[in-house]
């Protein structure tokens, strides 16, 4: 058979005689930079709530064994994610995105929800608490990914009805409320438009009313608004809406390079709130530096670089969307979490995906990335290198993915 032969055979996706057809691998660098965040996370959190622990439930190691529980929990679903055939998660997709609207719903319950600080974001389960959001997000990834898999995302009709499918948890999620996870949902929403093909022009008629929208969210709640206010100018009320900022900027600040060291934090002598949670990044920066925060944001670019690799990679449009989509909400809720902590953009609870404290967040991203494993073990078969000849490389065949 002739090298001109054989790439035509490849150019079908056929395996030729004499050509080893190797198949996708699990993507190693993807689940080590998890691990390591969440390990790190155990580290920090720690460190950030040791002394608040003590001192409000009797136990510094409160928080990190509950974490380190979630983190057992989350390595199971990881590794038992990352063997679920596509077929299954077609048709989980649609069950799963009904179980996170109801799941959303229950919190608004008298007895099952529980209300922290004004928001109900909780379920109550009696030995513990769960938040829908943090799962109901990605069942929302799975359900928009089945529907423009199927769909012609060039017609605004099915922009439309991906919008309802991603507005009915949005809705939810502002009833709370809980605006930070609903700006990330949307963001995430609007990323997979784009992803699946949707014009540009639809994309416009999108984001000007959602603009719009979150405007008017801000002017009607007074709290937002003053959040806003202290965003702009936190020594206006240095001991009120702007306290949380300037603490964080004294964290930051005192880190300078290298950092004051591990555990050597005083910013988390209940000085810093949440910095456990909401602001563990501020602490990193404190005890470790521009290194340290760096090294977080290293991290999660390998992330973000694996997870559209895959998402590009994948053997269908279904696991395309699926992967682009889980992809941008670990992308978007980190970007917006260290950016609220630097004071690029307002104040808003949002944690850091794997590394603040929340046994919810922490299974669910866990699990999330699991079925990037999944995905990326079926990629497209490739040639296997060694194959080929150097006559048959010399004419233009490589070892490179079929598609």
């Amino acid at each position: 058979m002739t090298a001109r032969e054989r790439r035509g055979l490849l150019l079908e996706g056929a395996a030729p005689k004499g050509l080893k057809m190797a198949s996708g691998r699990a993507d190693i660098p993807l689940a080590a930079a998890a691990v390591t965040l969440s390990l790190l996370g155990l580290v920090f959190i720690y460190s950030a709530s040791s002394y608040s622990a003590q001192i409000q439930l009797g136990d510094a190691f409160h928080y990190v064994k509950t974490q380190a529980i979630a983190l057992a929990l989350g390595l199971f679903a990881m590794a038992g994610m990352a063997y679920v055939p596509a077929s299954t998660l077609k048709k989980l997709a649609i069950p799963l995105y009904l179980l996170g609207l109801l799941l959303l719903g229950l919190v608004f319950l008298p007895v099952i929800g529980v209300e922290s600080y004004g928001a109900k974001r909780w379920i109550n389960l009696g030995f513990f608490t769960i938040q829908p959001s943090e799962y109901a997000k990605f069942f929302m990834v799975m359900a928009i990914a089945l529907f423009a898999s199927k769909a012609d995302m060039k017609k605004f009709s099915s922009v439309i009805v991906a919008l309802l499918l991603g507005g009915a948890v949005c809705l939810l999620l502002i009833l709370e409320p809980n605006m930070s996870i609903t700006v990330c949902a949307a963001a995430v929403i609007f990323i997979m438009l784009f992803v699946s093909g949707a014009r540009g022009r639809h994309l416009v008629l999108i984001v000007v009313p959602a603009v719009i929208g979150a405007v008017l969210l801000i002017l009607l709640e007074p709290y937002r608004l003053q959040r806003l206010l202290a965003f702009l100018d936190p020594w206006r009320s240095p001991l009120e809406e702007g306290y949380q900022l300037i603490q964080s900027y004294y964290a930051l600040g005192s880190g300078g390079l290298f950092g004051v060291g591990l555990f050597a934090s005083r910013q988390k002598y209940l000085f810093l709130p949440f910095a456990e949670s909401d602001f563990i990044l501020s602490v990193i920066g404190e005890e470790t530096g521009l290194v340290g925060v760096a090294l977080v944001m290293s991290l999660f670019l390998i992330i973000a670089a694996r997870g559209f690799k895959i998402a590009r990679e994948a053997e269908n449009r279904f696991d395309c969307y699926l992967a682009a989509g889980i992809t941008a909400v670990t992308t978007v809720q980190a970007l917006v979490n260290m950016a609220v902590v630097c004071g690029a953009i307002p104040p808003t609870g949002l944690p850091l995906p794997f590394v603040s404290a929340g046994g919810s967040s922490l299974v669910a991203y866990m699990g999330a990335v699991g079925i990037l494993l999944s995905i990326s073990r079926r990629r497209a078969p490739y040639i296997a290198v060694g194959s080929l000849s150097k006559d048959e490389v010399g004419h233009g065949i490589s070892p490179r993915r079929i598609r």
